[in-house]
C-alpha cells in the first residue's frame, strides 16, 4: 500500500506527497546539512600495511544501534578505513526483530538516539517525512519493527561500511596490531589498529544462567534471549522468572501464542514501580557520570540495581489482561528438577509444576568463558581487581565482573605490560556502564557515547602517527601567496636613510 505524508518546506507551505517523496526530500536535506558542516571530514589517517595485507584503522564488531553509531561517527570524523562486522543477516542486527519481544520501544519517541546531533538523521525526521506531523503527534511509542526499519535506513543513507554474516572467532595480539579470525569473510584473518566491541546487551559474557538451572535439560527451559518456539508452548504451563521488562514481554508472548497458564515467579515481595534513573536523566548524568569518583559510580549503579527498574505499564498490562496469567510475589526459587515430562520448581511458596520455564535473568560480564576472547580475557582488568573497595557498598558479582575501562572505553591491563594491545580495544557495549554510565547500550545517550569513543580513537591514531603527520607538515609546499601581492620597500627605505 502506498503511504502518504506531509512534508513541510522551508517556506512553511505544506504539500501532500508520497512517503517515498517525503523520504527523498529528507535525504536531500541531510546531505545538505552534512555539506554545510563539511562532513564527512576528509580522510587523514596514513595507510598502514602488515603481514602482506592492508591494515584496517578500526574494526567494529556488531552493527546494531551502537555499532552503527560508532561506525557513522568514525566515517564522519574522516577515519574511513573502518568496517563493521555482524553475524546477523542485513536488517536483523541487534535484538529488535529477534529476541526483543516487546511491542514498542520503552524510550520516549522524541529522543535523538544515534542521530549524532544531526536533526535530519533522527527517527522523528524519518517518521515525519513519510507519515506527517499529525501522525507523529498521534504516535505513542515506537513499534520495535519500525525502529529496525529506521536503523536500516540510517545505515543506507550514510552508506556505512557493514559486512553481514561474519563472526569473529578469535581476537589476538599481533605486535602492535590486533589480529581477528573471521568466519564468513575473505580474508579470514584481518589486522586492525583499533577494535570496537559493540556487542550490545550480551556485552562480553553472554546470558546469565542461575545456578539452579545449571545442568537442567534444555528441552525444559530457555533464556529470554534465546530463539524460543512460542507456538510449541500452546496448551502448556509456563513459568517466567522475574519482574522486569523482558519477563513481561516473554510472558505476554507465551500467553498470546496460546499457553494454558503463565506464572511470573517474582522473588520480591512487591513489584518495582519507580524508574529511578529515568527520573534524574539529564545531560549532567550523560557527561558527568564518567568523571565521578569510583565510590559515587558504584553507589548510583548499586542503588538502581537494588531498587530495580520497573517493567513498562503497557508491558505489564499486556500480561495481566489474560485471566490465565499469575503474578507470584515473594516466590524465590530454591531448586529446579525434571520429573518425567514435567519441571518441578521448588520455591518459597512450595513446589510448582510446569511444562516449560523461561529465565529472564539478564546478562553476565564474565568474559572468561567466551572462546573468542581467550587470548585477551586473562589480561583484562575488572572492577574486582582493586577498583572496588568494600567501603563503596555491597559487592555485586555482575558489577565486580565489569571491565575497568579508560576514558575512551579502552580496556586496561590487569598486570601492566602483560598485554599492551588492550588499550587499543574499546568496550562500547552494555558492560561499560559502571565506568562510563549508560552511553553505550541504550537509546537516550548513544550519540554522546559514540562521540566520546571516536574522539579518543582519533586522538590516539594521530599520536601514534605523529612522525608521519610532522613529516607531512614539513613536506607541504603549496603556496598561499604567489609573490606578486606586495613589493619589498626595504631598498627605498635604505635610500631615504642614506640622504
Amino acid at each position: 500500500m502506498r503511504l502518504t505524508a506531509f512534508f513541510a518546506l522551508t517556506s512553511g507551505d505544506t504539500y501532500m506527497t508520497s512517503a517515498a517523496d517525503g523520504l527523498a526530500a529528507l535525504e536531500a536535506q541531510l546531505q545538505q546539512d552534512l555539506e554545510y558542516l563539511e562532513l564527512p571530514a576528509k580522510p587523514w589517517v596514513p595507510v598502514h600495511t602488515a603481514y602482506d595485507q592492508p591494515v584496517r584503522d578500526v574494526v567494529v564488531i556488531g552493527a546494531g544501534m551502537c555499532g552503527l553509531a560508532a561506525t557513522a561517527r568514525l566515517q564522519l570524523a574522516g577515519i574511513t578505513n573502518s568496517i563493521a562486522y555482524d553475524t546477523a543477516p542485513a536488517g536483523e542486527e541487534g535484538p529488535w526483530v529477534t529476541f526483543a519481544r516487546m511491542e514498542t520501544l520503552r524510550s520516549p519517541k522524541s529522543l535523538q538516539g544515534p542521530a549524532l546531533g544531526l536533526a535530519s538523521l533522527t527517527f522523528r525526521a524519518w517518521y515525519t517525512a513519510q507519515w506527517g506531523k499529525a501522525a507523529w503527534q498521534a504516535l505513542d511509542k515506537i513499534p520495535k519493527e519500525m525502529w529496525m526499519n529506521y536503523l536500516v535506513w540510517y545505515r543506507q543513507v550514510l552508506n556505512l561500511p557493514v559486512q553481514n554474516g561474519v563472526r569473529v572467532t578469535a581476537i589476538e595480539p599481533a605486535g602492535s596490531l590486533i589480529a581477528l579470525t573471521l568466519e564468513g569473510a575473505t580474508p579470514a584473518r584481518v589486522y586492525t589498529r583499533r577494535l570496537v566491541l559493540a556487542t550490545g546487551r550480551s556485552g562480553l559474557g553472554g546470558v546469565a544462567v542461575p545456578s539452579f538451572l545449571q545442568g537442567v535439560d534444555r528441552r525444559f527451559w530457555a533464556h529470554s534471549a534465546d530463539n524460543i518456539n512460542f507456538s510449541a508452548l500452546q496448551g502448556k504451563r509456563v513459568a517466567v522468572i522475574g519482574a522486569g521488562a523482558s519477563s513481561m514481554d516473554n510472558a505476554a508472548t507465551a500467553l498470546e501464542q496460546g499457553a494454558a497458564r503463565v506464572d511470573l515467579l517474582i522473588r520480591r515481595q512487591a513489584m518495582p514501580r519507580i524508574n529511578k534513573m529515568t527520573g534524574i536523566g539529564s545531560q549532567g548524568v550523560v557527561h558527568g557520570m564518567y568523571q565521578l569518583p569510583d565510590a559515587w559510580k558504584w553507589a548510583f549503579v548499586e542503588y538502581t540495581a537494588t531498587t530495580q527498574t520497573p517493567p513498562p505499564r503497557a508491558s505489564t498490562l499486556r500480561v495481566s489482561r489474560h485471566t490465565n496469567a499469575r503474578f507470584l510475589l515473594n516466590c524465590a526459587i530454591n531448586a529446579v528438577r525434571p520429573e518425567g515430562d514435567e519441571l518441578v520448581i521448588e520455591t518459597t511458596q512450595g513446589p510448582l509444576r510446569y511444562d516449560y520455564l523461561i529465565a529472564a535473568t539478564g546478562f553476565s560480564n564474565d568474559f572468561s568463558g567466551r572462546s573468542e576472547f581467550a587470548a585477551i580475557a586473562p589480561h583484562i582488568r575488572r572492577w574486582a581487581d582493586g577498583r572496588y573497595q568494600p567501603a563503596m557498598g555491597p559487592a555485586r558479582q555482575n558489577m565486580l565482573e565489569a571491565p575497568d575501562l579508560g576514558p575512551g572505553f579502552e580496556f586496561r591491563e590487569r598486570t601492566p605490560g602483560a598485554c599492551p594491545v588492550l588499550s587499543h580495544i574499546h568496550c562500547f557495549n552494555d558492560a561499560a556502564m559502571l565506568t562510563h554510565g549508560k552511553v553505550s547500550g541504550d537509546i537516550p545517550a548513544v550519540s554522546a557515547g559514540a562521540d566520546r569513543l571516536v574522539r579518543a580513537i582519533a586522538a590516539s591514531l594521530f599520536a601514534e602517527d605523529v612522525e608521519q603527520h610532522y613529516a607531512s607538515l614539513q613536506a607541504y609546499d603549496i603556496p598561499e601567496l604567489q609573490g606578486d601581492e606586495w613589493m619589498d620597500a626595504t631598498p627605498l627605505l635604505n635610500q631615504e636613510n642614506a640622504l
